[in-house]
């Protein structure tokens, strides 16, 4: 798996999972709507990483193994 394909794996699946836990109305196994600001967070994340080129998870992922290309 590439460090892209990690990365978006990574931020869907966070996204996925906050909305669970965090939208009350969709969800079977809501908790609370604090959980939306981890939603928020990814978006944030991967938005400033599309200008400045850092993203904390693609060196996390580097690290477990996945290759450049």
């Amino acid at each position: 798996m590439t460090v892209n394909n990690a990365v978006f794996a990574v931020a869907g699946l966070v996204v996925m999972v906050s909305l669970l836990l965090g939208a009350e109305a969709i969800s079977p196994i809501y908790q609370n709507s604090n959980w939306l600001w981890l939603t928020a967070f990814a978006g944030l994340n991967l938005f400033q990483s599309a200008f400045t080129g850092f993203c904390p998870a693609a060196i996390i992922v580097k690290k477990l193994g996945a290759t450049d290309k």
